[in-house]
């Protein structure tokens, strides 16, 4: 496939230009979502490429250095300049409340670095930590710090709730915020766009799919592997459920997508709409897919090319969630 032009989007305050579709390597960690080798991995982050992608996301967790090292080593033979967001404190070893010390965090952004053969890292992100570090705050001094020492470039933070993302945004030096934003989940639109929009701060959405099920792909009998998460933390028995088909139970989730999928204009998949409705707000400055295979990361970069939905399409999709939707969510939101 010949390269394709990619829509840019400016990354908050950083004035930095990014793919507005970027890429999501959680899958690459090989934990969570089923086993990806080396060869298999290279071929979704060259794909990625040649799709005009320049925003990788990933953690230090995913596989625990897996996902960030396979990002490396293609780098390493990659001529395109990309622009590497890794998170930082869900590592086992030490585990909290020590991962949000200074020691800890310079001792896991180091060893990010060495993953993923950088000088520095562009964004270092907290990874979902308790609200009351966050609350807190000695967790940014601690960037700062960092951010001074020359290992990373800008700092952020991922987070689960709207409250998460109103302490971040009083955060000096925060540059941007990793949010669930999707069709199912759609509380950011009133209570974080304008506040971003106005202190300049960049928004990377993850679960732009739901865990899979907006892309209409699901039935009530679909079962999945003992090893991905979809099966094992499918009611959030292993970490916040709203990773995993971002809060709703898996059944009512299938019904609400054939109910969606009703109202995909011709010519689009059920997964261009979801991620083209998303790409609607301009508050959004990435949104980061991920992917299993390459022919997954083309079709998710297509949404870029797509024009914009309908007012009424819009106006229909939010009252699906007023009446049919927020009241199924679950979890920290």
């Amino acid at each position: 496939m010949g390269e394709s032009k990619l829509n840019t989007r400016i990354f908050g305050k950083t004035g930095v230009s990014v793919s507005e579709v970027g890429l999501g390597a959680w899958q690459l960690g090989g934990a969570d979502w089923g086993p990806v080798d080396e060869k298999k991995a290279f071929a979704i982050l060259q794909s990625a490429i040649d799709c005009g992608i320049n925003f990788f996301d990933t953690a230090d967790v995913y596989g625990l250095g897996q996902s960030e090292s396979y990002i490396g080593k293609f780098l390493r033979s990659c001529p395109k300049q990309v622009f590497v967001a890794t998170k930082l404190g869900r590592l086992p070893e030490p585990g909290w409340p020590e991962n949000f010390t200074l020691k800890t965090m310079r001792a896991h952004t180091e060893q990010s670095l060495k993953n993923l053969g950088l000088e520095r890292i562009d964004l270092s992100q907290l990874h979902c930590v308790p609200t009351e570090i966050v609350r807190e705050g000695e967790v940014f001094e601690n960037y700062r710090i960092l951010q001074t020492e020359g290992k990373i470039r800008y700092f952020g933070a991922s987070v689960e709730s709207m409250e998460e993302a109103m302490l971040c945004l009083e955060q000096d030096g925060c540059a941007a915020l990793q949010i669930i934003f999707n069709i199912f989940r759609q509380k950011p639109i009133s209570e974080l766009f304008d506040k971003a929009k106005a202190k300049g701060i960049a928004l990377i959405v993850r679960l732009p799919l739901a865990s899979g099920l907006l892309s209409g792909q699901y039935s009530k009998d679909t079962v999945f592997a003992g090893d991905d998460h979809r099966n094992y933390n499918k009611d959030g028995e292993y970490f916040n459920v709203g990773e995993t088909f971002a809060g709703l139970p898996f059944e009512k989730g299938v019904e609400l997508s054939e109910e969606i999928k009703s109202l995909v204009p011709e010519g689009m998949t059920m997964a261009q709409m979801a991620l083209r409705w998303i790409l609607d707000f301009d508050a959004v400055s990435t949104v980061i897919p991920g992917a299993s295979r390459p022919e997954q990361v083309a079709a998710n970069a297509s949404a870029s090319a797509i024009a914009p939905l309908s007012n009424a399409l819009h106006e229909r999709l939010a009252e699906l969630y007023w009446t049919g939707i927020a009241a199924h969510i679950r979890g920290k939101y």
